[in-house]
């Protein structure tokens, strides 16, 4: 289980953020720069114990209506080696673990890997925040219908509980909007591999 150290990240994931999200082909914002508060999330284990993986929810409540963005993290103490200029997000000095290359986990195969394996029931979301804790409000419902597929992200975040009918495979996880209402939509679904 990976532990979850209280220290700083300098610049923090918020201010790498706030510069990368406008850039991806899913931003949905229109004008000047995001505001961005953390809304939610949950980690996964790397069972190498190498990369550290995050999906966190980000909330950008620059326009009137604020929106929820899904960014799966790849946290690494080395550059990823092949990965796209526009898989990196940044870098960050973490206050305990030195430099991190902070990946858009959607490029790295770790991140993949893991997401797969939550969807076959196969691996255990954890908190986002507590070391060795399960987080039981991410949920998987359905079954992947075949042993090979992908897993499609849902980079901008829809609030419904998504538990009846929709894809046959899916991931339900939970947010907070700013002004404390509590959110859930689908983060993730199954197509043929």
């Amino acid at each position: 289980m990976a532990a979850i150290h209280r220290t700083t990240m300098k610049p923090t994931k918020l201010e790498l953020l706030t510069g990368w999200l406008p850039k991806q082909s899913w931003y949905v914002g229109t004008a000047g720069t995001p505001e961005l508060t953390t809304a939610g999330g949950f980690r996964l284990d790397d069972p190498a114990g190498e990369v550290g993986i995050e999906f966190m929810v980000v909330v950008d409540t620059s326009a009137p209506e604020p929106v929820a963005y899904l960014v799966p993290l790849a946290y690494r103490g080395t550059a990823l080696a092949d990965a796209p200029a526009e898989a990196l997000i940044g870098t960050s000095e973490h206050g305990v673990l030195g430099t991190r290359w902070i990946y858009d986990g959607a490029h790295d195969p770790v991140v993949t890997a893991q997401s797969r394996a939550l969807l076959r029931g196969g691996a255990v979301p954890q908190h986002q925040s507590l070391s060795d804790t399960p987080d039981p409000g991410v949920t998987v419902h359905g079954a992947p219908a075949a042993e090979a597929f992908d897993v499609r992200l849902n980079r901008v975040l829809r609030p419904t509980e998504a538990a009846e009918g929709g894809p046959a495979a899916r991931l339900v996880a939970g947010w907070t909007w700013p002004d404390g209402t509590p959110a859930r939509g689908v983060f993730a679904t199954v197509t043929p591999g």
